[in-house]
């Protein structure tokens, strides 16, 4: 199989031409298993952040002296094009850094971009405004998705006529009662809270030399599968920490059998040998976010480690690159992109993988209806999966970026979101995960947010992801740590 050119296969490694390090160690080479470009690898060993770096007072420069970044270099990435959209942070490119952060910025943002964010990223330093502006898109991914996901759990397997039957001609229109009470949150939120977790303790666990994150995403959902057969938390469990204890996780909430059957056993499924091989719903799609918070990662990277996670409980393509596809658009839109340009930077990226086209095709016809006509249900219905069946991720995922680029504001995008014949909830948490990281938490509908379950377990998870990315050295290294950051996010 092609490897790729000298010049794409420097590229990822990090070379010059002639062997000697272009940047901060090479990754290894050799293809995705599958695909024709050149792979990137995850697992390659950690670089190490430049010494003596300085910067303002409070400001975090990742990694400090000696320590090791998190997440290896792709160098040569385009900044994203054009000013942000609504309250988008300037995007500046830069070698990826430790933390999750970018270290030694390669320019300024583009002109006339919103420089919150993008100050950190091209600089590597984080005061405060870029991390209270960070931490702001964090929290409104997160409770955005699980937003959209207690809007559409109500239209479940109802059809647009059923929903307008039971709800009135607008169908829905904001919370309405399901599995129990409104506001309730299915497996796609408690599956997002344990991808959180497992991208924290992946860099916790790296002060002790291991640095495989597919595992420990892997190890997070194991912790979630256990809350889906036990009464409760298992005090006996060492490696809980905090979100295990969660009691309120400890029931099922419409879970897909794909889920269930493959995080049923240990058994780490790949690229290579992924769980269930023809499963091509969306509910890998709707736990794959929080990949794309990784702000200091390269694109590409963020796609591998998603698709890589995907893996382990859907195998089909569609399935795959839909969940890569999420992650890739909200990582675009955490940095500064508009919405079209992060569509379009994904677009890109996906073509280079086997099987991308029903993937594609979805986001090429979302980003083509927003120019057909008025926004409505009728709209919506016409890009849901239609002859793939409801259960096709790719379609969830095209109504999820079309009702995102339509919306005038976040509660408009999640009802349209959900009134339609397909995948209600994952349209919803899509939906609501892009909203909410292209405009923050602030955005968001109060008088929703105060009925929603888990909303406090939501923002402490987002503020501890947002304080590990940025502050992370002062949590913990491999010499020292605070006990109580390691009580939450275990090593083990």
């Amino acid at each position: 199989m092609d490897a790729g050119t000298d010049a794409e296969m420097d590229a990822v490694n990090g070379t010059n031409g002639t062997g000697s390090a272009a940047g901060p160690g090479p990754l290894p080479s050799g293809p995705v298993p599958g695909a024709d470009a050149p792979a990137i690898s995850l697992h390659a060993p950690a670089p190490t952040a430049p010494a003596g770096a300085t910067g303002p007072a409070g400001a975090h420069l990742p990694g400090g002296p000696g320590r090791a970044a998190t997440g290896p270099t792709v160098p040569g990435a385009p900044a994203p094009a054009g000013p942000a959209r609504g309250q988008g942070p300037a995007g500046a490119t830069g070698p990826a850094g430790a933390h999750g952060l970018l270290r030694g910025g390669a320019g300024p943002a583009p002109a006339g971009a919103n420089r919150t964010l993008g100050r950190g990223i091209a600089t590597g330093l984080w005061g405060r405004v870029e991390q209270q502006d960070f931490r702001s898109r964090v929290r409104g991914t997160l409770l955005g998705s699980a937003l959209g996901d207690a809007l559409g759990a109500p239209a479940a397997g109802l059809s647009l006529a059923a929903l307008r039957e039971a709800h009135g001609p607008d169908g829905l229109t904001g919370p309405a009662p399901a599995l129990g009470r409104r506001g309730r949150v299915t497996a796609a939120t408690q599956l997002t809270l344990f991808t959180v977790d497992g991208l924290i303790r992946a860099h916790v666990r790296r002060d002790t030399g291991a640095w495989h994150p597919p595992t420990d995403i892997h190890h997070a959902y194991l912790r979630w599968a256990a809350t889906q057969h036990d009464w409760g938390p298992d005090e006996r469990r060492k490696d809980n920490g905090w979100l295990g204890r969660e009691e309120w996780l400890y029931a099922r909430r419409v879970p897909h059998r794909a889920c269930l059957t493959g995080f049923a056993d240990d058994v780490l499924g790949t690229l290579d040998q992924p769980k269930n091989p023809a499963a091509r719903d969306a509910a890998a799609a709707s736990r794959s976010a929080p990949f794309g918070l990784l702000v200091g990662w390269e694109p590409a990277l963020v796609l591998q480690l998603s698709v890589e996670c995907a893996a382990q409980s859907h195998g089909h393509p569609t399935a795959t690159l839909s969940a890569g596809a999420v992650a890739v658009i909200v990582h675009g839109l955490i940095r500064g992109e508009s919405l079209d340009s992060a569509v379009q930077r994904t677009l890109g990226l996906l073509g280079a993988r086997p099987g991308h086209q029903p993937v594609t095709d979805a986001l090429q016809r979302a980003t083509a209806a927003v120019t057909h006509g008025s926004p409505g249900p009728e709209a919506v219905e016409a890009l849901s999966p239609g002859g793939d069946g409801p259960e096709d991720a790719a379609g969830a995922l095209a109504v999820a970026v079309y009702c995102a680029l339509v919306a005038e504001d976040v509660p408009q995008g999640l009802r349209l979101a959900v009134n339609h014949g397909g995948d209600s909830i994952a349209a919803g948490a899509l939906c609501g995960a892009l909203l909410g990281a292209l405009h923050g938490e602030t955005a968001l509908p109060a008088a929703w947010l105060a009925e929603l379950e888990g909303r406090a377990a939501l923002l402490e998870l987002a503020d501890d992801f947002a304080l590990e990315m940025t502050q992370g050295p002062s949590l913990h290294s491999p010499t020292a740590s605070a006990p109580g950051w390691l009580v939450r996010y275990p090593r083990g």
